[in-house]
């Protein structure tokens, strides 16, 4: 059998099923049970990443407010959503993202490490903790053990613990907007205020840029949300409050 026909069977497509989808469309089986169509599903988990999850539950509802809450794996999200070959492959960059922001190999055990606050660079590891009687706590940026007071978000007070990203954004060159009214003088990078990925304009067309990776719409001058931001002014003039000034730290994204 082929592997294209493979997969359509293995679909398990019930046009009868309307457990998450009412638009009658053709639905997919889920392995919790529950069915979906192949665009439901894809909308679904783009949701989810858009808030930062990359781990994909059934929404569907089972007693009262209780939700199937089962997880999905992204093998068989692939197989029975209706993606692009674009859509797949923001969907595993973004995944990606997200898992490397979140995991870390302890530089001591070198087990992996959960990092749950993604605004604290100061980390402990359970395992090395056990282990010594005390805890231990290493920096996320430097991979050293962590020294100095905590919880920090810029470093800790190892020599030469430096956020590459930040620095850049402090010295990055300035660029002009030419179809934009007034704006000069812009830093030529920026941070997502969402999600805090480094971002940069093509100079072309108007000031608000959507993020690659959250894709949250945001001045690039005033670094508002595209929403906040045209209410005072327009995509191809400068903001009231001018040029944000360079940013100073990385927004985390903060999970739902």
């Amino acid at each position: 059998m082929s592997s294209l026909r493979q997969e359509q069977v293995e679909k398990k497509y019930d046009p009868l099923d309307t457990t998450l989808d009412g638009d009658g469309g053709l639905r997919a089986e889920m392995s919790c049970g529950h069915a979906v169509t192949p665009e439901s599903l894809t909308l679904w988990c783009s949701s989810q990443l858009d808030e930062g999850k990359y781990k994909f539950r059934c929404p569907a509802v089972v007693e009262g407010t209780k939700l199937c809450n089962k997880l999905w794996s992204y093998e068989e999200v692939r197989r029975l959503a209706d993606l692009s070959v674009e859509e797949m492959q923001h969907f595993e960059e973004t995944m990606a993202h997200l898992a490397a922001a979140e995991y870390y190999e302890c530089p001591q055990c070198k087990t992996c490490v959960e990092r749950r606050d993604l605004s604290n660079l100061c980390v402990t590891c359970t395992i090395c903790t056990a282990d010594q009687k005390k805890a231990y706590q290493f920096c996320w940026q430097c991979q050293k053990r962590w020294k100095g007071h905590g919880p920090r978000s810029d470093r800790c007070d190892n020599d030469g613990c430096t956020n590459r990203d930040l620095e850049l954004l402090q010295t990055c060159k300035t660029i002009s907007l030419p179809e934009v009214e007034g704006a000069t003088a812009c830093p030529s990078v920026r941070a997502c205020p969402t999600c805090g990925i480094r971002v940069e304009h093509n100079q072309q067309y108007c000031k608000n840029i959507n993020c690659p990776r959250c894709g949250v719409q945001f001045c690039f001058i005033c670094l508002k949300l595209k929403r906040e931001c045209c209410q005072t002014s327009s995509p191809y003039k400068i903001c009231p409050s001018g040029v944000a000034p360079r940013q100073t730290s990385i927004p985390a994204w903060k999970r739902k």
